[in-house]
């Protein structure tokens, strides 16, 4: 990084976003140098230097593990990050490389669908599981000798949130580690390493990136040793992200800023609107000055995010409403620049009404999306 792009921790997040990770500049070469397709690398003599075989590190992937550590921790020397085939393979990294037989570790019990896998596979290699709901900080409760507490804040899809500061104490006064899901709010809305965690780990798949076409995870944090163990785990696994993702991804972070703004201020509308709605219930953005959240959110957060959540009175109800969207695409996954809504139930994997709708809200005109929105529910009500 170049003494021009250097940050101190005080720079804005567009000015960030546009500039992070960017090498020294050289004459005739890009600013953003093209992806490294190299399963290998020339190395006579002695292994020295920091690239000689494509599975332990790569020249695109250090530039964009550059660019999320400014972004998740700015200012700071002593962050790095390490970039992954996908997040789970970024969430098992934490998990498998810094658990071991008779440990325990704190999961959340209303997280991602796909941790009480992983949560069942721990169990398998001698690992104590417990879980506990995001919401009122409910995993205090469980964490006595604990080895690694894992935070999913805000939680997907049901958006409840908890007070990571006070956990991370908690937690760390016990002798344990944090680990925070920051996929949802994304460095820009939330930087967990700042708050306390030891781990900051996301699925780049979704909003960082935005686009809906690559598949990405990634582990940042500050103790060496830690980190040492998850590069370790990912030597191990191999799973790495190819180059072409990483220089998409590296690529896309530079309109993140704007990206989230456009998107949290839609998904705010949309919100508003949706509120009126008597057909509507369970509603949850974080940015509603009356969501259960908002308050710890507003004390953390520094963007609420583009996840809308809301209950439909039936399954069927529901499935007319996705069908009469003409905006929206009726697909998993979020974070991306056009918008997406799903039946979150159809995975089985959710604690959530057979009516609940998880809405990523994209980059579309607020105006545009609102009226469909409202005109789909008006089409829906059957």
């Amino acid at each position: 990084m170049s003494d021009a792009t250097k940050d101190d921790g005080r720079t804005g997040d567009g000015t960030r976003a546009v500039r992070a990770g960017l090498p020294e500049p050289v004459k005739h070469e890009p600013t953003l140098p093209g992806p490294v397709f190299a399963a290998h690398f020339h190395l006579p003599g002695e292994v020295t230097g920091p690239y000689s075989y494509g599975r332990d590190d790569n020249p695109t992937w250090t530039l964009l593990e550059q660019a999320v550590s400014e972004l998740e921790a700015p200012g700071r020397e002593d962050a790095q990050t390490l970039v992954f085939a996908s997040g789970m393979a970024a969430i098992s990294a934490v998990l498998f490389s810094q658990l071991r037989a008779g440990d325990a570790v704190v999961l959340p019990s209303d997280g991602y669908q796909v941790l009480p896998l992983v949560g069942a596979q721990l169990e398998a290699y001698g690992i104590e599981v417990r879980t506990a709901p995001t919401g009122g900080d409910a995993q205090l409760e469980v964490l006595d000798g604990a080895r690694l507490l894992w935070i999913e804040s805000p939680s997907n899809p049901g958006l409840d949130v908890c007070d990571i500061r006070r956990l991370a104490e908690a937690a760390h006064a016990r002798g344990a580690l944090v680990a925070v899901d920051n996929t949802l709010a994304t460095p820009l809305g939330q930087r967990p390493l700042e708050l306390g965690a030891d781990f900051s780990v996301a699925s780049g798949t979704k909003q960082l990136t935005g686009h809906g076409d690559v598949l990405l995870g990634y582990v940042t944090g500050r103790d060496a040793e830690a980190m040492a163990a998850v590069r370790r785990w990912r030597k191990i696994v191999g799973a790495i992200s190819g180059p072409m993702e990483a220089w998409l991804a590296h690529r896309s972070i530079a309109t993140l800023q704007l990206r989230v703004e456009r998107q949290n201020a839609t998904a705010l509308a949309v919100a508003q609107a949706l509120r009126q709605r008597p057909e509507v219930s369970g509603l949850r953005y974080l940015g509603l000055p009356d969501d259960p959240s908002h308050k710890i959110a507003s004390q953390q957060m520094r963007r609420y995010g583009c996840v809308v959540s809301f209950t439909l009175p039936t399954r069927e109800h529901a499935e007319r409403f996705l069908a009469a969207l003409h905006l929206v695409e009726d697909a998993t996954s979020f974070g991306g620049v056009r918008s997406t809504a799903e039946r979150r139930r159809r995975w089985g994997g959710d604690a959530v009404p057979e009516g609940f709708i998880r809405m990523s809200v994209g980059a579309e005109d607020p105006e545009d999306l609102v009226a469909d929105v409202l005109r789909a529910l008006d089409e829906s009500a059957g």
